[in-house]
């Protein structure tokens, strides 16, 4: 049975639901800055959740630069954790030729325009990023000021940049739809594990105050969602990586399991991208960078 869904008023709670984000702004002093390696390195701590031991940022980059597909899952209100992405990627171009880059902020139908705007890029030419971002259609909803640095970067760079989300007329039509993935570790119908965990963070993240109508729909977009990156993920020239919400790229409800739905291989390898404090289990991830918890921002009188 179909319910009728109010697109406009679910849209934004569907795209934020799963980011595995909080509310709170950048301090303004903050949007400039870049990713200093120096800084960077002594950014929090890294565990490698396979063994249990710590590593260092040019231990855990040389794990990342051996694997042909790597997922970065972040949360995407954190400058520190777009810091990090942007010295990732700048790190591993010098340790052996990046193949790709794909982003979950961006659509396919702005696909043309990062293709016309990055050649012009590479002959260096003195641009404010601002006007970058108006030539890509970037959407509000992801701050400029939050991923400029490291979007600047991913364009600069001679490796192509792919789009890894859907459109938004993508999903209307899947909220009035609400299609099941086919996959025995995407769905795992007879149990319902993946389904299950994916309901509960819905509901936590709506303070329970969702219904089973639109509740069935989320679900149906987050994993087609997730569907289309890992299909974007395996499409693009490896080595790759993706830059996605933490919930996207965990390994036990994201992106992982899309992959080998698709191929019957190994899931890429995850590093996730999380504050001190937060919990993050050896099923979920790879490699775990935990961030300094950021203080929360004044908000503004306007």
């Amino acid at each position: 049975m179909k319910f009728p869904l109010s697109f406009a008023a679910v849209l934004p709670a569907c795209v934020l639901a799963l980011s595995a984000c909080s509310s709170i702004a950048p301090p303004a002093a903050a949007t400039a800055a870049s990713a200093s390696a120096h800084d960077v390195r002594q950014l929090g701590e890294i565990v490698d959740l396979r063994s249990g031991q710590r590593l260092t940022a040019e231990q855990l980059l040389a794990q990342l630069a051996a694997a042909p597909r790597v997922i970065v899952g972040e949360q995407h209100d954190q400058l520190s954790h777009h810091r990090i992405e942007q010295w990732l990627l700048q790190q591993l171009q010098g340790q052996r030729p990046q193949g790709s880059v794909l982003l979950e902020m961006l659509n396919p139908d702005q696909q043309a325009r990062v293709d016309k705007v990055k050649p012009w890029l590479q002959t260096d030419p003195v641009v404010r990023p601002e006007h970058v971002a108006e030539l890509l259609a970037w959407q509000p909803s992801w701050k400029w000021e939050q991923y400029g640095d490291l979007v600047m970067t991913a364009m600069r760079a001679p490796y192509p940049v792919w789009s890894a989300n859907l459109d938004r007329s993508e999903i209307k039509q899947l909220f009035v739809d609400q299609p099941a993935v086919q996959g025995k570790h995407s769905n795992l119908a007879n149990e319902g594990k993946v389904h299950d965990k994916l309901k509960d963070i819905i509901r936590v993240m709506h303070d329970n105050q969702i219904d089973a109508p639109r509740l069935a729909a989320m679900l149906s977009v987050q994993q087609q969602r997730d569907r289309r990156m890992a299909e974007r993920l395996l499409a693009a020239p490896a080595p790759a990586v993706l830059i996605a919400g933490a919930y996207h790229a965990h390994k036990d409800l994201g992106v992982p399991l899309h992959v080998q739905d698709l191929t019957g291989g190994p899931a890429p390898l995850v590093l996730v991208l999380a504050q001190q404090g937060a919990t993050v289990l050896v099923p979920q991830a790879d490699f775990v960078w935990y961030t300094p918890v950021a203080a929360p921002a004044v908000a503004s009188a306007k």
